[in-house]
């Protein structure tokens, strides 16, 4: 608890620096496909892939664990479902599914005013609760918890800092998506990063806060905000109404992931690595096979781990770090190759974006790595695996439609031969 601030300020500097190397990406890379793109035409096909298959991994984390928080607070609420939060999780699931494949722009209308909803709710939390916290003394952490007993170690410290890099993944979406804004969409985009970033840090602080105030620590039937909230406003209508919105807020985080798979995953199809139908747009000129699938694997994580955000988080935020620290050393590559306008300004922000995101990357991955960080680098390799098998696939076929075309008939005798061949 002591050391909450010190690790949130560090996240906070995360926050910051990626979103200044991002909005340098996004300028540069006005096409989207964020770190895949930029590991590709920078660092080669392997890092290529390897970015590909951590951000695949942490779309499915992504809507697993936005939903799974999602249904926590709506339980802290209303205890009575607790028991009932992997049918919920399933619901709001196929709930986006539905809306997704009605399309991009559609599910973007329709998610604005739940979203806007939640910050301003969470807004009058962070603000209320910390004027209170100023005339209001802090309460000590209970003795009898077991993590408040814990000698304090450099290990439990980066430990915590790894979790709370969760909060920072969803950055990478933007700058995979940028053809999903409206002209000037490279613009637009960069606008999107800063205000985005200004409220995640904004909340992220202020919930940092008011928890380190009140000594209030995680609960297995009530997350940290309900217990903010409950202390903020009582037991009202606003604390139910902060609580329905910040379920809105995160099971709707998971539609960021919607966007960017089968985006990203169309981009792979293009290249050969993936399965030619994941470029096809379905209906409503979405690529309905990303959502379908995406759908389906963050269904599937939600059964395996009940539902349980506690058990989701350990894999989480590892992919999309190691998705960072590729696009940040792809883009250091490409201006001391290219140059340009600037360049060198532009080299010390990528280059402290690589050095800063490569550290976070290596602590997440030793701090959690027997907590199950070790499944996210074991499907990263299978999937690199599987990339390379479907371009040898589709390379060998288009050897044999070569060799097929090549093979001309013969010219029979008493035919002009002005007649063109049957290729």
């Amino acid at each position: 608890m002591a050391w909450s601030i010190p690790v949130s300020l560090a996240i906070l500097f995360l926050v910051v620096v990626l979103t200044i190397s991002y909005r340098q990406i996004i300028y540069e890379y006005p096409e989207g496909g964020g770190a895949y793109i930029v590991a590709r035409s920078n660092l080669g096909e392997l890092p290529a892939l390897i970015a590909a298959g951590a951000l695949m991994i942490d779309y499915v984390l992504t809507v697993a664990v936005s939903v799974a928080a999602g249904v926590a607070a709506l339980t802290s609420a209303i205890p009575v479902l607790f028991l009932h939060r992997e049918a919920l999780g399933l619901i709001s699931i196929l709930f986006i599914v539905i809306v997704n494949l009605r399309g991009v722009r559609e599910s973007g209308k329709f998610f604005a005013i739940p979203t806007y909803f939640a910050i301003v709710a969470l807004g009058c939390l962070v603000i209320l609760g910390t004027l209170q916290s100023f005339w209001n003394p802090g309460i000590l952490p209970p003795a009898s918890s077991a993590e408040a007993m814990q000698e304090v170690t450099l290990f439990l410290v980066l430990r915590a800092f790894a979790a709370g890099c969760s909060a920072v993944t969803g950055m990478e979406v933007i700058s995979n998506g940028v053809k999903a804004f409206h002209a000037p969409e490279s613009k637009n985009a960069a606008t999107t990063m800063i205000w985005m970033s200004g409220i995640l840090a904004f909340l992220f602080m202020g919930i940092s806060w008011m928890a380190y105030h009140y000594g209030i620590l995680a609960k297995p039937d009530e997350t940290v905000v309900s217990q903010l909230a409950r202390l903020t406003f009582g037991s009202g209508v606003i604390y139910y109404l902060v609580q329905i919105s910040t379920m809105m807020l995160l099971v709707l985080a998971a539609n960021s992931a919607f966007a960017g798979f089968p985006h990203l995953a169309s981009i792979l199809a293009r290249d050969g690595f993936m399965p030619h139908q994941m470029a096809t747009f379905g209906d409503r000129l979405v690529f309905s096979n990303g959502i379908l699938i995406l759908g389906f694997f963050a269904c599937l994580l939600l059964i395996i781990f009940h539902g349980n955000t506690h058990a989701l988080i350990p894999l989480y935020a590892i992919g999309v770090f190691v998705s960072f620290t590729l696009s940040q050393a792809g883009m250091v590559s490409r201006w001391i190759i290219k140059k340009g306008v600037h360049w060198r300004k532009k080299l010390v922000v990528n280059g402290i974006g690589a050095v800063t995101t490569g550290i976070a990357t290596v602590i997440i991955a030793s701090t959690k790595f027997m907590q199950g960080a070790w499944i996210v680098f074991l499907l990263v390799a299978l999937l690199i695996v599987m990339f390379r098998g479907i371009r040898t696939h589709y390379k060998a076929v288009a050897e044999q439609v070569a060799l097929t075309r090549d093979v001309r008939p013969p010219v029979h005798a008493g035919i002009s031969s002005s007649f063109p061949s049957a290729t």
